[in-house]
């Protein structure tokens, strides 16, 4: 089953005087790009979250945010008095106008005015961030396989797609040829020139040789059925899908060039569409 980058999880835990939020959103990335925003408060681990987010998502652009609600009367923000009394004294020192008030206003707005004192967590309360976080994680992913599931869905039409257009190419296929041998013959005939019939068949048969397609066939099925076979073992799939996608353009490209009917060209075109619906999709495949 696919697993999509697109995700989305949200989980909550209570301590007895905190709230912890943990949201987590995920889109489509060539690698892991993990933006955190995080509270002071759980600063120092950090490193810590970002390794357990990264061995879960493994892939996608990630926006990580913990937030906490403080739900008691303590709180370890405290308020630089000297830094404040300095910003005071620096508004005083304009002689603008405005009472104390009015500076003390200002002053706290002021950068480095607000500290906050390091605050030891305890064993239990990281274990609910560890719960929470593990808790979110696994939404995200079951959020990835559903939409994964769509992926899938719409990937394997696209790819039938494909295959029905090449078995239409088969239907002009003998057409093909004998508009090829005619043309060949006109051409020949309106030059009015002496030729050897038995010379003529055997430089024909070399020239469709040049132009036959049952190859870039054979390999585009083989393509197409490794497709599949991805799609239903490899949960971590998309650059891999990306590879052979590749590979069935190759084909499709080929048997273009040397289509020589137009009835063919229009199907290598619209194979060339689903082409394109497939890769798009595939960008945000995990």
């Amino acid at each position: 089953m696919l697993q999509s980058m697109t995700g989305y999880g949200k989980s909550e835990v209570n301590t007895e005087c905190l709230k912890i939020s943990i949201e987590i959103k995920t889109l489509n990335s060539k690698s892991l790009d993990l933006f955190v925003r995080i509270s002071p408060r759980y600063r120092n681990k950090e490193l810590e979250l970002r390794k357990i987010i990264g061995d879960q998502l493994l892939r996608g652009k990630v926006d990580f945010s913990i937030a906490i609600e403080n739900l008691s009367a303590d709180n370890n923000s405290r308020i630089n008095l000297n830094t404040v009394q300095g910003y005071i004294a620096n508004l005083e020192e304009l002689n603008i106008e405005g009472s104390k008030l009015d500076f003390l206003k200002m002053a706290v707005r002021m950068p480095e005015v607000f500290t906050n004192q390091e605050v030891e967590i305890s064993d239990a309360e990281w274990k609910l961030v560890i719960d929470c976080l593990t808790s979110t994680l696994q939404k995200v992913n079951e959020f990835r396989q559903e939409e994964g599931g769509s992926l899938e869905k719409v990937l394997q039409e696209y790819a039938h797609n494909i295959l029905n257009l090449l078995t239409e190419i088969e239907k002009y296929e003998t057409e093909r040829i004998d508009g090829i041998r005619s043309k060949l013959q006109k051409q020949l005939l309106d030059l009015q020139v002496q030729f050897d019939e038995q010379r003529f068949h055997q430089e024909l048969i070399y020239y469709i040789e040049k132009l036959d397609i049952n190859e870039e066939k054979v390999r585009l099925k083989q393509h197409c059925k490794y497709f599949f076979e991805v799609m239903d073992t490899d949960f971590q799939a998309g650059k891999k899908l990306g590879f052979i996608s590749q590979e069935m353009g190759r084909e499709i490209n080929t048997i273009g060039s040397k289509a020589n009917h137009p009835e063919i060209q229009k199907l290598v075109v619209l194979m060339k569409d689903e082409l394109e619906k497939i890769k798009e999709q595939i960008n945000n495949v995990l």
